[in-house]
């Protein structure tokens, strides 16, 4: 059985190919991986240590803020799973693959699902964090949706019969929407997208009295999180100017966190990223952008993987303290799927996060772009830039009962369908997957299995813990 590193991910000649030929390839992929194949989760005994793969990727990380990482991470199996990207891409890459690639989000857990504002001020559904994107096999990203869909259900207590049918639910959605697409001319998916006031065509039924009411404070709650509803809950006007609100260890502002000589240099170090940044945005946005002016800047600590990572919020002003723009510039280090699949095509690591989600997204932040950066340390880092916050919805799953769950498991396979059939073949996945539920039910047996796996780690790290291998800090919430 073929694996990544003996087998090509991409067959780069698809577009000379008739729908039947490309068709064609994805019932081959069947014979390389069946698709009851899916339903195996069998780790050998040579499988890395769950902790060492964590405190790896935390020897790059700033070292006081480690510690809140794990944390977070020992909260509950779930936000375990969130901070376990670099985990299951290793268990995924000793696995076999159908060699059917798409542009991969890396991490497409349930919570990376949420409302999106659109350039265009509409409120779109689609997949929010791509620090981990990397072409590869497209079953990795519905793999990693199905297990967080069985992870949230048993921290809400659910059975396991209800579980499966919430995977199920996720799955077959994902199926049947690339079938969708694989009869669509090529424009026609590229333009597609999944609008929230018509997101109930995604559905299998229209959702009940109780349902829509939850959608619209969901609506109302996005289109309230701007800029400027984020500025008035992080900034204050300290001796008549704005500045940002200290919050050790989780927001510091940089006269805090580096007062004196150092913490010039670094402040020269951000607005210089500012400034040479928006050479990656289109010209019509970089003239936007040279409309503000920075005024402060803050370390923040987000959300459970990427806690240690560098994270600056940058406050900017454009006519007045009542025109705010927040501004969040995120270290972007290697994709975890990187050992698997092969470099990025992009020197750049923040550029290949930007590519990915443009590629991904079927309306992306206008302030999103990337940078090369030499710190003050000498150390050279990149990251990308997007804006702190515009219009984002995000999931609340423990307060979901199964039907709910289960809708909104729809709704995540139909956006991450949508997502793949953009840099992906939609017409040999289709043909891979097939009309009947064989891939979906496998997916159900591999998502309980892993979630149980995910269980065994989330107590090998609060073995670490107790035994004094890790330190972590527990008295912080997200």
């Amino acid at each position: 059985m073929a694996t990544l590193h003996d087998a090509p991910l991409s067959p780069t000649t698809h577009r000379a190919l008739t729908p039947a030929e490309r068709a064609a390839l994805g019932k081959e992929a069947r014979e390389r991986v069946p698709r009851s194949g899916h339903a195996l989760l069998a780790p050998d005994a040579k499988r890395p240590d769950p902790v060492d793969i964590i405190e790896r990727q935390s020897a790059a990380r700033v070292p006081e803020l480690v510690p809140v990482r794990y944390g977070r991470m020992l909260e509950s199996p779930f936000r375990f799973y969130r901070g376990a990207a670099a985990i299951m891409a290793s268990d995924l890459g000793a696995a076999p693959h159908t060699g059917l690639t798409v542009q991969l989000c890396g991490d497409a857990h349930l919570l990376n699902f949420r409302l999106l504002a659109s350039p265009e001020r509409h409120l779109v559904f689609d997949i929010n964090d791509f620090d981990e994107t990397l072409p590869g096999p497209f079953e990795w990203d519905v793999k990693r949706l199905a297990a967080s869909l069985v992870i949230a259900g048993r921290a809400n207590g659910f059975p396991a019969r209800e579980c499966d049918t919430v995977v199920r639910a996720g799955v077959e959605a994902y199926r049947e929407r690339m079938r969708e697409f694989a009869g669509m001319r090529t424009l026609d998916v590229w333009y597609a997208r999944d609008d929230f006031d018509r997101i109930d065509e995604l559905l299998p039924r229209a959702p009940g009295r109780d349902e829509q009411q939850r959608a619209a404070r969901a609506s109302a709650k996005a289109r309230s999180r701007t800029s400027l509803q984020a500025a008035a809950k992080l900034t204050r006007v300290v001796d008549g100017e704005l500045r940002i609100i200290s919050d050790p260890p989780l927001i510091t502002p940089l006269a805090e966190l580096l007062p004196g000589t150092e913490g010039e240099e670094l402040a020269r170090t951000l607005r210089e990223l500012v400034s040479d940044y928006a050479y990656s945005l289109s010209s019509e946005r970089r003239a936007l952008l040279s409309r503000f002016h920075v005024v402060d800047m803050a370390r923040k600590v987000v959300g459970v993987g990427s806690v240690g990572t560098r994270c600056w919020v940058i406050l900017l002003l454009g006519r007045d303290d009542e025109d705010p723009l927040l501004l969040q510039a995120k270290e972007a280090g290697g994709s975890v799927l990187a050992p698997f699949c092969g470099a990025s095509a992009y020197e750049n690591q923040g550029e290949r996060v930007v590519t990915g989600q443009r590629l991904m997204q079927a309306a992306s932040d206008i302030f999103l772009g990337w940078e090369h950066v030499t710190g003050i340390d000498g150390l050279e880092r990149d990251f990308y830039v997007r804006q702190l916050r515009d219009w984002k919805g995000i999931a609340r799953p423990e307060t979901m009962d199964p039907g709910t769950l289960g809708l909104f498991a729809r709704l995540c396979g139909a956006s991450l369908a949508r997502a793949h059939a953009r840099s992906g073949d939609p017409i040999a996945i289709a043909a891979y997957l097939g009309r009947g539920d064989p891939f979906d039910r496998a997916l159900v047996r591999f998502a309980r299995a892993y979630a149980d796996q995910n269980e065994r780690d989330h107590q090998a790290l609060a073995d670490a813990v107790t035994d004094g291998r890790v330190t972590a800090r527990t008295d912080l919430t997200a």
